[in-house]
């Protein structure tokens, strides 16, 4: 790759500064480069600024100070249309997709305005299959985005990017939602486009993936920059003490944790069961095959397995959101098959959705007003909501769960991700449920976020309850769980427990072999 082998940057940014509403200055003048020929990381923790600086880049935030030069040339964004014009392409953590378009469709969105009158969906499908043969992003162009697993609307996201030809490409925590093998997939890509003189900026808050992939590192810290290394010449643990301004803080991906059982599982009744369940997938095939689990109360047990084997299908008839064929679904003993969300709930279920964006808040909606959405009934009277009980509710769960928000009635869209992420943890805990089902709950957390998450999840075990970690970060499920769940195609090939697990045998049952074959 070339490193500053050219004495003008691609893009150049100089005293980058970014205000919001109630004082927050997000960027505070910011000076930032990347060269033709590099993957530069842009390293923080969640709300240090990272996504903003790229958003004002990529036009979707204007700049209150400061100056952009592409190429040596100064120019002026005002939109992403005006970015895209420059070669500037970006790919949002947050999925920028229609749910009942197809994948050609949603990519036809993004080629129109260079096509024009002569776009065709044929066209379109050919370019979707070339990319993803090129570049390992295979996905069904003429699927509907609404029936895609988190990591293929993510494939879908980048092949968009794609197709418009950058010479700059923004990936925003491109890895949150993929798996060991999409990431090395995605690395693949990134090395070969940016053999071709173009470039890469790569915002992350996993430091072992700086490490790997990028040539250069700017670490943010509550909106300004705190250093610019070259990654040959830096540590992990130096880039640590950077990103969160302490000596010492654990990184959760090299942190064993420890738990006690409350007690011996064979004592207790379960606590969630699933017995030979069979359910159809949005295109009528069969999603969950035969698959069979047993979670018992104090335990958290991991589901591990390739993004598409059928775990958004598992959380959704367990959520009552899609139907059960055959089998059946027990809650302590009681029947829920295909029950409505509502009785769930009631019945002591909780659920940290994958998407938080789509599944987990109501975006516009106040941050107050979020953290009552499932309990809204207790705050109202005669249908009228009772706002100081609502503002002393939402005030003790902000300071219990240290949510940074500019005030409780700030819509929230506007908060960070992590933050984001400690609003949903919030609402569900405060109910106490007795089944958790956590799927990906830290996905695209820095971490900080994902500590916080890990312990959390970790007392709401000790306190007794029942857990279902479904999450495609295997250093998460091998840090968490008492016992080990492999889904592959709609099954689950084999269990193992904490004590034998390592990611050598989950590695092989994710790519479908069963534990009896497994040496």
């Amino acid at each position: 790759m070339q490193k500053e082998s050219k004495t003008t940057p691609l893009v150049k940014m100089v005293g980058i500064t970014k205000r919001f509403p109630g004082g927050v200055v997000a960027n505070d003048h910011i000076n930032f480069e990347v060269y033709p020929g590099e993957v530069h990381a842009l390293l923080g923790e969640n709300g240090a600024g990272k996504t903003t600086l790229m958003s004002v880049l990529y036009g979707l935030y204007k700049l209150d100070e400061g100056e952009i030069y592409i190429e040596g040339r100064r120019v002026k964004i005002s939109s992403p249309r005006d970015a895209i014009s420059l070669g500037i392409a970006m790919v949002h953590q947050h999925f920028q997709l229609i749910d009942r378009f197809t994948v050609a469709e949603n990519v036809a969105l993004a080629l129109s305005p260079h096509l024009g009158y002569r776009l065709n969906l044929k066209y379109v499908i050919e370019k979707v299959l070339e990319i993803g043969e090129k570049y390992g992003l295979k996905v069904d162009p003429n699927a509907l985005v609404e029936s895609l697993s988190a990591g293929e609307r993510q494939r879908v996201e980048i092949i968009k990017a794609l197709v418009q030809e950058p010479k700059l490409l923004i990936l925003d925590e491109p890895t949150s939602v993929l798996t060991a093998q999409e990431v090395e997939g995605l690395f693949r890509f990134i090395r070969k486009f940016v053999s071709e003189g173009k470039s890469v900026v790569f915002i992350t808050h996993k430091l072992h993936e700086v490490m790997e992939i990028s040539d250069r590192v700017t670490v943010l810290r509550k909106g300004r920059v705190v250093g610019v290394f070259r990654t040959k010449d830096v540590t992990i643990e130096e880039l640590a003490r950077a990103m969160v301004g302490k000596e010492k803080e654990p990184v959760p991906e090299l942190v064993k944790w420890e738990k006690k059982i409350i007690a011996k599982l064979s004592q207790r009744s379960p606590a969630l069961q699933l017995i030979n369940v069979y359910a159809l997938s949005d295109k009528g095939v069969y999603a969950l095959k035969d698959l069979s689990l047993t979670l018992y109360p104090g335990e958290i047990l991991g589901v591990a397995g390739v993004a598409g084997n059928g775990q958004k299908e598992l959380v959704e008839i367990l959520l009552g959101l899609r139907r059960v064929i055959k089998g059946k679904v027990y809650l302590y003993g009681k029947d829920i098959t295909n029950k409505p969300p509502e009785y769930l709930i009631q019945g002591g279920l909780g659920v940290i959705p994958e998407d938080r964006m789509r599944d987990g808040i109501i975006l516009g909606l106040p941050v107050a007003y979020n953290l009552i959405l499932n309990r809204r009934h207790s705050f109202s009277k005669y249908g009228i909501l009772l706002k100081k009980a609502i503002e002393e509710y939402a005030r003790k769960l902000i300071k219990d769960y240290s949510i940074v928000t500019p005030g409780l009635y700030v819509p929230a869209y506007s908060l960070s991700g992590g933050n984001i992420q400690r609003l949903i943890l919030a609402r569900i805990l405060a109910g106490k449920p007795s089944v958790i089902i956590a799927a990906n709950p830290t996905a695209g957390l820095d971490i900080a976020a994902t500590k916080f998450i890990w312990e959390r999840l970790i007392k709401e075990a000790e306190r007794g309850a029942a857990i279902l970690l479904i999450s495609y970060d295997l250093d998460e499920i091998l840090a968490l769980s008492d016992r080990i769940a492999v889904i592959y195609n709609g099954t689950i090939v084999g269990e193992v427990p904490k004590e034998k697990a390592d990611k050598h045998t989950i590695g092989l049952m994710m790519g479908g072999v069963r534990q009896s074959n497994v040496n």
